[in-house]
């Protein structure tokens, strides 16, 4: 065996290794909205996350990785590479093309799990398989096609090294224009205007959810180097968990001095938030700057929380502060904090400008697209649920089922056969 080789065969098992743990963060999304979530809504959650991995998948692989990563034409989008097929000698990675793709249909899985959040609890089920089909074969390769697959914004030389603009501001933001065109869940503000509270089902689950999404940014963030022998996987890790610590530690002293009390939805969220605002330039910038990135990350997650509901935009699971906000201050950070080509570092005003030029290029993307697109998904099934369906709960009306049952007898009765094995109303709109 030589050397070549068996470097080979260690870059592989790492990037499988990482590309696994992206993919049980789709565990952490799953717990994490379930429980910011009300219980009638539970498995609804669990099933649009399957749908995210099952046929978000299958699209990737048929159609969005080509898109992305195959030759460039224009520098707008890929052209070879459907289905794994034709030429894409041009990519330039350490491991073997198939490693490669799981690797980044991971990466597509997250990212329409960041809509997911923003629309759940009154979101027709067939409408978001529609959904999933335009995020993961269209907008977000094509998007990712600009900076990470040899197109117009990896040539002016923006930086986005695991995906704060890619993944969580193009996410985010096309997660915003859902929730506005669905509009809020029955009930959530009174005519007043006023932001009721929706009593979340299980915010000790939510927090699981978010420790696994913790623990799957370090393959995020660490595994982009797609190679085990990187010698900055240490520093990626290590201002990884500082970001992260730094945005739930504001948050929760934030709110224990602001409101006396140490709000539990607010320092998972800041934690996150952390997470996302460090995945940009968490190979670009030094430990202290990671600190300060993900302290503001917190900040500015809350007060865009704040923001949308003086909207009355409802996000159920924070998915816009957390990604969209957050995603936008650290791809922004690199260019002032890159330890080469930052603002702050020396490096004059280039990075920055490319940086913001690219930000905003793939955060409108994200929300025309999704605009236009739940649009005409609209025209051939209804986008929201109905008010019936709204107040049984998704799960009995789309699913047939609840999260969990106190009883261990057989429903016999003729009425709860009906509660269970008939359509409710208007279930197959």
């Amino acid at each position: 065996m030589t050397l070549e080789t068996l470097s080979s065969g260690i870059d592989t098992v790492w990037v499988v290794l990482s590309a696994a743990m992206i993919l049980l963060m789709e565990g952490g999304f799953a717990l994490l909205e379930a429980g910011f979530v009300r219980y009638k809504n539970s498995v609804n959650i669990i099933m649009k996350v399957f749908a995210d991995i099952t046929i978000g998948t299958l699209l990737f692989y048929a159609i969005g990785f080509g898109l992305m990563y195959g030759s460039d034409a224009g520098g707008l989008v890929g052209i070879t590479g459907f289905f794994l097929n034709g030429d894409l000698s041009h990519l330039d990675v350490p491991v073997s093309l198939e490693t490669f793709w799981l690797f980044q249909a991971a990466f597509t899985i997250a990212v329409i799990s960041i809509v997911s959040g923003a629309v759940a609890e009154r979101i027709n089920f067939r409408a978001y398989l529609l959904y999933i089909i335009l995020m993961t074969a269209i907008i977000y390769p094509i998007g990712g096609h600009w900076a990470w697959g040899g197109g117009w914004l990896s040539k002016l030389g923006m930086q986005d090294f695991a995906g704060s603009a890619v993944i969580h501001a193009l996410g985010g933001f096309s997660a915003l224009a859902a929730a506005i065109i669905i509009g809020p869940r029955k009930g959530k503000y009174t005519p007043l205007g006023v932001s009721a509270i929706a009593l979340r089902s299980n915010l000790p689950l939510a927090s699981v959810g978010a420790f696994l999404l913790w623990f799957g940014w370090f393959g995020f963030n660490a595994g982009s180097t797609l190679s085990a022998t990187d010698v900055r996987i240490g520093h990626i890790a290590i201002v990884t968990m500082l970001s992260a610590a730094s945005g739930g530690a504001v948050t929760l002293l934030y709110t224990l001095f602001r409101f006396n009390r140490s709000d539990a939805p607010s320092v998972i969220n800041g934690s996150l938030a952390g997470l996302v605002g460090i995945t940009a330039g968490c190979a670009f910038v030094s430990d202290v700057a990671a600190i300060f990135i993900g302290a503001v990350s917190g900040l500015l997650m809350m007060a865009a929380t704040n923001w949308l509901d003086r909207r009355q935009i409802d996000d159920p699971v924070g998915a816009f502060p957390v990604h969209a906000v957050s995603g936008m201050w650290g791809t922004i950070a690199v260019g002032l904090f890159a330890t080469d080509g930052g603002l702050f570092m020396g490096g004059g005003w280039r990075l920055l400008g490319v940086q913001a030029l690219g930000l905003t290029a793939l955060v409108v993307w994200g929300f025309v697209m999704t605009w236009i697109g739940l649009k005409l998904i609209g025209k051939i099934v209804p986008v929201r649920s109905t008010e019936e369906e709204e107040d049984l709960g998704l799960d009995i009306s789309y699913h047939g089922v609840m999260a969990a049952h106190q009883s261990h007898e057989f429903l016999d009765s003729e009425e709860h056969i009906r509660a269970f094995q008939d359509d409710p109303p208007n279930r197959n709109r």
